[in-house]
């Protein structure tokens, strides 16, 4: 049993955690369906919606690492808004992270709080961020909107909990490279998995 709250909680069999890369599962998620969905918004969107369609999950939980200049490295945050932040069409008279001719608004709210984790709103593009001095988001990510949004449309609860690796700077490279493999261990601790 995964249990989000007191009063929510999912049998660990009707669960989908998602991932792109295996490094960020690790041996800790073995033995749950865990989907491997590959780096950048394309590759997470595929994947989760050929894995919704064949079995239909109970709660899609998106776990993996992140930068950011606002959280330490170690932490783990909750994030419930979601940003495109490599989404700019402003050129047409759009707001910047919009995306054109769409019912979707630039900040798109959609997920489960966990107890004593802190709150995050995650900026999803496809580049690995080294410069990250924008204030509308504070994590950085390639997968989580994408995610987040199929979630929504498919009306299916939606946990994401990211792993800051790096501080989105000139040594993220460096320190994600260094951080990624602790990520499966504190999610398998924040989530009971570990004693199961």
């Amino acid at each position: 049993m995964i249990k989000i709250t007191p009063e929510l909680s999912f049998p660990l069999t009707d669960v989908l955690f998602s991932f792109a890369l295996q490094s960020e599962a690790a041996a800790v998620f073995d033995a749950h369906n865990a989907l491997i969905t590959g780096i950048g918004k394309v590759n997470a969107a595929y994947e989760l919606t050929k894995e919704i369609q064949r079995k239909r999950p109970a709660l899609i939980v998106n776990l993996g690492s992140a930068g950011s200049s606002h959280f330490q490295k170690g932490d783990v945050i909750c994030c419930t808004k979601f940003i495109q932040r490599d989404m700019d069409v402003r050129g047409l008279g759009f707001e910047l992270y919009e995306t054109p001719l769409s019912d979707l608004p630039v900040i798109l709210e959609y997920g489960l709080t966990m107890d004593n984790l802190p709150i995050g709103i995650c900026g999803t593009g496809d580049n690995f961020e080294m410069g990250h001095a924008v204030k509308i988001y504070d994590v950085v990510d390639m997968e989580a909107y994408a995610l987040a949004m199929i979630a929504m449309k498919e009306n299916i609860p939606f946990l994401c909990l990211k792993y800051i690796s790096d501080g989105a700077d000139d040594n993220a490279a460096d320190d994600w490279i260094i951080q990624v493999h602790k990520a499966a261990v504190a999610y398998g601790t924040i989530l009971g998995l570990s004693t199961i």
